[in-house]
């Protein structure tokens, strides 16, 4: 008998030892820390640096910097506001695909500034005011060929951005 007495204590015991053991292991998994949850955001938007192209019936077609805020109406604003023969009621937007070919931008010499010539290639500050200059003198362009008579504008100069200009 005395053995039955030791089995039972220490069937007892174990069963008491397991149970202390479940109870612990789920208070140890209910308590445990979660972490916290996974957030995905965009960056902030002074870190987004994108341009648009506005092009059309706006004073000064190109590309521009898209800033904080932005809207359609200060996009227009920044083309220079739109030309006496807009038609606002047929607005268009062209999200292109990746990879897709895009329409080379052109700039209209007559109309635009000093800061927007500079992004020509082959011209610099000075002959972006050179442009201007003559621009001022002799009125507008007539033809985009008009463009050699502006002094230090050569014949290799204009053929690197006659494919980006247009009167």
């Amino acid at each position: 008998m005395n053995k039955d007495k030791l089995n039972q204590f220490w069937l007892a015991a174990t069963f008491i030892l397991i149970i202390i053991i479940l109870a612990s292991s789920l208070t140890i998994w209910l308590r445990r820390d979660k972490g916290q949850p996974l957030l995905i955001s965009p960056p902030p938007a002074s870190q987004i640096q994108e341009e648009v192209f506005i092009e059309g019936a706006v004073v000064n077609p190109g590309k521009y910097a898209l800033q904080p805020g932005d809207n359609i109406e200060s996009l227009i604003q920044a083309a220079g506001g739109v030309d006496e023969n807009a038609d606002l009621t047929r607005v268009q937007f062209f999200v292109p695909r990746l990879g897709e070919d895009q329409p080379v931008q052109k700039i209209n010499i007559n109309l635009a500034e000093e800061w927007l010539l500079e992004a020509l290639p082959g011209i610099g500050q000075a002959r972006a005011k050179a442009i201007i200059d003559y621009r001022q003198q002799n009125g507008p362009f007539h033809n985009i060929e008009e463009l050699t008579k502006v002094p230090g504008i050569s014949d290799s100069i204009f053929k690197e951005l006659k494919e980006f200009i247009s009167i």
